[in-house]
């Protein structure tokens, strides 16, 4: 797994306007409330171990007894959370997006290494896409698409159908990865 493209950095863009709002509303105890409504929103899509982990932060606590119970996602988003208390500069930039051409690589190799039974890839995978069917929207339908191409289905008007241009040319750019992978 150690060869996906920029792994940290793309999790932070996915996750940049929660972390700088997070980071934003720690900071200043006039926005107390909004702070604890990102929080509650986070634990109800299930990032109960962030959602912690990011009091503790806010509580002054340091050191990696922070991170305990967080999977590696999780605690890349705390890590930026914690950094942009510590130096705002850190913070991603607002309306940062992930790059679209690195999606493709790091979400096929997953897949291939789950389909090979790699079950930290499986994990990782598995829990990237409830969070993405969580969100809904295009997310949703890229969510449902992961478990059929982790078993084998390659079909691109099978895997593509009701989703948008983008999310089309996201899992034709899967497709092509994927098959880069098993012709090796």
């Amino acid at each position: 797994m150690a060869d996906l493209p920029d792994r940290r950095e793309q999790i932070r863009l996915v996750h940049a306007d929660f972390i700088r709002q997070v980071a934003e509303t720690c900071r200043s105890p006039d926005r107390r409330g909004d702070f604890e409504t990102l929080l509650q929103s986070a634990e109800r899509n299930g990032w109960t171990a962030l959602a912690a982990a990011v009091r503790r932060i806010a509580a002054g606590q340091r050191g990696q007894t922070i991170f305990a119970g967080l999977d590696d996602e999780d605690q890349v988003i705390a890590e930026s959370i914690l950094r942009g208390l510590q130096d705002p500069a850190t913070l991603p930039k607002a309306g940062a997006r992930p790059n679209a051409t690195l999606a493709a690589p790091g979400l096929a190799h997953m897949i291939h290494a789950a389909a090979r039974g790699n079950a930290q890839a499986l994990a990782l995978i598995g829990n990237m896409a409830e969070q993405m069917s969580g969100v809904g929207g295009n997310l949703g339908h890229l969510a449902a698409v992961i478990r059929p191409l982790i078993n084998g289905e390659r079909d691109p008007d099978r895997l593509c159908r009701g989703m948008d241009g983008q999310t089309t040319q996201l899992v034709l750019d899967i497709l092509a990865q994927l098959g880069r992978l098993e012709a090796h």
